[in-house]
Formats: structure tokens, C-alpha cells, sequence
């Protein structure tokens, strides 16, 4: 039977003073919420449920656009009474659940898609009624203590119901993920009761009531309890993500990738790194960016969705959705966006900017220049402070440079304009017509020289003082 994860995502935070969802507060570049949908799809679970409440809205908005959407379900809990009510929310919209159904967290992004994968099979294993994952934190203080016997969980005891003596003895903890039949738990999800101080419905109870009907609870216990840290807080949310971060991290370098101080250096999920690549201090690897091999990139750089060759170098540079291939040199301080590409062996030099635009092979763009919505050949030089005027107040140009093509510093090109192969264009020229192959273009003002006035000038300016 296909396995469900219902994924709780509802609650308000008020602990994290924002305007904003709690679940979509980000780890490294995705929102929580992101991270527990991940995993649960990892770990096998072919239908996920996302139970939404406060920022509704913008939690289906980010999945709207994102690949992982396509396999969310959003039920909206609209009256927040616990997590027993968010799970009767979920089987009262979307029906009956038939195989294991897995209750989850949108604030505990840490969980592995394996410990999720090893609840799901303990569950089918034992056919038990609910499989609880269990952990034993280093301080278990505020956390409900598992009571068992003979290998069944007959109780899940809350920290403050526990005798001295069992909060002594009784060191393993639940940690708030379950596994259910998924028949079972329809049938009797109506059987959670609200006579609590707080008035809610806690999916926790089922616990209790299976043991009092006699139907088998079994667990699982995580290892590391610190997959089951959950956010509460921004100071939670950043020891989260300084965990994750290292995680990362650590798996790049066992794969063969440099790192001067680890702890300076943020990939995200999705991202990827060559062998002998050197990521150094600062340096941000967003989205669903690749590096290749044998690169350096850094420091003070951040590619977000950035595709980057063999043996390039990306000194104090910003890519976004935009591509570099082999052997290619950006910065420091370049900045490419909106779909650039730079073949094999070009450069984008100090405060370059490079918008929409197709550099070819062994071209440069070497320093303060801005290049956009522009093709250029190969081995073209672009002079200091040149710029294509692409934009005319209400549409964007296009800006052709064939192959060869030597252009002077300060020389603006407004587009839509052609320049041929080896043509050569004179330094600050303004280009507003096309110019053939092989030829001289100038368009500045004839200089003027007059001997001798300007030591009379500050003679005059002499005497006035």
C-alpha cells in the first residue's frame, strides 16, 4: 500500500516575531518546511500532505514554484486545536487513510530520509497499530518519557507527569514522529479526546488508546537525537541550520572538496561540487547550482542556480542563473545575472556586469563595463567602462559583436547594433550604426590644443588673489 506522510505545518510561532510562517523561515537556502517534505519523498513516501494554517498562502505559493510541489497535498487546518485535530483535519478532507501514514513536523528540518525509511519498514514489520520514533537526548527534560514492556510501548509519559523516580529511569523520549496504519488510525482518530488544561487534540494519545484496546505500539529509536531538534525560535533556527550546514559540508570534503574554514562556507541541498575544487571563506553555493572540478570560488562569492566548468575561478563574484564553462575567470567583484553565458577561457574581470548576454571563447570583458542582452564572438576585448545601451525607457536590444572585435575603453554601443568581425572601435566612441567587418569606427569630438593658455590661466588666477 502507497505510504502518506501528513506533515504539520500550521502553527502560528509567535516565538519567532515575524510576520511569516514559521515553517518557512529558511535552513541554508530552503524553508523548513521544504526540508521535511524532502526527506519524507527520500524516504520513499509517495503521497505527502501538508497541513496548513497560519500563512497559508504563502506556504503553497513557495511550492507552487518549486519542483517538489508537484507531490504536495495542502489541507488547510483553519481552527488550530492541537495535533490530533490537524490529522482529523487531513482524513476528513482528502478520506480515508489506507496504508502507513507517517505524522511529521514542518519545524524539525533535521531528519534524515533514512530514520523516516526506518519508522515506515519497523511499521510494516510489525503490523503494529503505531510505530513511535524514540530518542535519548543528552537532557530529556521537557521531553514524555516511553514507558514499555516486553518490547511494546504501553505509555508515553509527559515530563511533568512523570514520579521522580521515572524521570530517573525512563531515559528514552519520543520524539513527535510517528508511524500509523493508516486503516487503523481512521477508525479510531475520534477517539482523542480534548480534557486537557489547553482544551486541544494531541495525536500523542493514540498511544494510550491503542494500549488500552490491546493493539500492538512498537518503536524505533534515532541514534542521533539531534536529527529530531525542532525550531522555536531564530536562535534554534541558526543551530539547525550551523548542523546542517556541517553536515554538508563534511560529505563535500569526504567527496574531495577543499575547505579553508568549513564553517564559512554554506552549500545548500540541491547544489553540487566537483573533486579538487576549493571553496573558500564567505562563499555562498545556492539552489541547484554545479561546480566542476579543479575550481577555486571565493571568497565573498554566491552562485545561486549557477553552473560553473572545470578549473574555473570565481574571486569575490556573484552568479545567478547564468553559466561559466571551462577555464573561465570572473572577478573580483564581477556580477553575472538573467542568463549569462561565458565560454571556455573568457573572463568577466573587476566590476563587470554581465546581464542576459553570450560571451564566446577567449573573450574579455576585463573591468567596469556593463554588457547586457549582447552576443559577443570569440576572443573579443571589451575596453574599461564600455557598455551596451540595451534599454530605451520601454524595450530591451540586442547587441551583435562578431568575432575579433577590439572595442576602446569608454565606448558606448546602443543597441540594436552590429559589429562585425575585426572591426576596431576607437576609444570613447558612441557606435549607434552598425559597422561592417574589418572596419574603423570613431565618434568623438576632434581634440582641440591651445599652447600656452593654461599658464595664463593660473597667472590670471594669480593676481586676483
Amino acid at each position: 500500500m502507497p505510504v502518506t506522510a501528513i506533515i504539520l505545518a500550521a502553527g502560528e510561532g509567535t516565538r519567532m516575531k515575524s510576520r511569516h510562517p514559521k515553517v518557512m523561515h529558511k535552513m541554508l537556502d530552503h524553508p523548513m518546511i521544504w526540508w521535511a517534505a524532502d526527506s519524507a519523498r527520500k524516504a520513499g513516501v509517495e503521497r505527502i500532505v501538508v497541513v496548513v494554517g497560519n500563512g497559508a498562502d504563502e506556504v503553497r505559493d513557495y511550492f507552487a514554484h518549486d519542483e517538489l510541489g508537484a507531490s504536495v497535498e495542502f489541507v488547510e487546518q483553519a481552527e488550530r486545536l492541537g495535533t490530533g485535530h490537524a490529522v482529523r483535519v487531513a482524513r476528513d478532507a482528502l478520506g480515508a487513510f489506507e496504508g502507513p501514514t507517517v505524522v511529521m513536523y514542518g519545524d524539525t528540518p533535521l531528519v534524515r530520509p533514512q530514520t523516516i525509511r526506518s519508522l515506515i519498514d519497523q511499521a510494516r514489520d510489525t503490523h503494529a497499530a503505531c510505530t513511535v520514533l524514540t530518542m535519548t537526548p543528552d537532557d530529556p527534560t521537557g521531553y514524555g518519557r516511553i514507558l514499555s514492556e516486553d518490547g511494546q510501548v504501553k505509555a508515553i509519559i509527559e515530563h511533568k507527569d512523570c514520579t521522580p523516580g521515572q524521570r530517573e529511569a525512563l531515559r528514552e523520549c519520543n520524539s513527535g514522529l510517528y508511524c500509523f496504519c493508516g486503516r487503523r488510525l481512521t477508525q479510531n482518530l475520534d477517539k482523542i479526546g480534548n480534557d486537557n488544561v489547553q482544551g486541544e487534540y494531541y495525536i500523542t494519545d493514540m498511544v494510550g488508546i491503542y494500549a488500552q484496546m490491546g493493539e500492538p505500539v512498537s518503536a524505533v529509536h534515532c541514534e542521533d537525537a539531534g536529527e529530531l531538534l525542532g525550531v522555536n525560535s531564530r536562535s534554534q533556527l541558526a543551530a539547525v541550520t550551523k548542523i546542517m550546514q556541517r553536515r554538508i559540508n563534511e560529505g563535500l570534503m569526504a567527496a574531495g572538496v577543499t575547505m579553508m574554514d568549513p564553517e564559512q562556507v554554506w552549500v545548500g541541498p540541491e547544489a553540487t561540487v566537483g573533486q579538487d575544487t576549493e571553496l573558500l571563506p564567505q562563499t555562498f553555493v545556492w539552489g541547484r547550482s554545479h561546480v566542476g572540478s579543479d575550481c577555486v570560488v571565493g571568497p565573498n562569492s554566491r552562485l545561486v542556480n549557477a553552473s560553473v566548468g572545470d578549473g574555473c575561478l570565481v574571486d569575490e563574484t556573484i552568479i545567478v542563473d547564468s553559466a561559466i564553462d571551462d577555464e573561465v575567470k570572473c572577478g573580483p567583484r564581477a556580477y553575472l545575472r538573467g542568463g549569462a553565458h561565458f565560454h571556455k577561457g573568457a573572463k568577466a574581470g573587476t566590476h563587470v556586469e554581465i546581464k542576459g548576454s553570450e560571451v564566446g571563447e577567449n573573450s574579455k570583458v576585463p573591468h567596469l563595463s556593463y554588457i547586457g542582452d549582447a552576443t559577443l564572438g570569440r576572443d573579443v576585448n571589451i575596453g574599461g567602462g564600455s557598455i551596451t545601451c540595451n534599454y530605451d525607457g520601454k524595450h530591451k536590444s540586442h547587441t551583435q559583436i562578431g568575432d575579433h572585435v577590439f572595442v576602446g575603453s569608454d565606448t558606448m554601443m546602443v543597441a540594436p547594433v552590429t559589429i562585425g568581425d575585426n572591426a576596431l572601435i576607437g576609444a570613447s566612441s558612441c557606435i549607434t550604426r552598425d559597422v561592417p567587418a574589418g572596419a574603423l569606427s570613431l565618434e568623438r569630438s576632434r581634440q582641440y590644443v591651445q599652447e600656452g593658455w593654461a599658464d595664463q590661466y593660473w597667472e590670471r588666477l594669480g593676481k586676483e588673489e
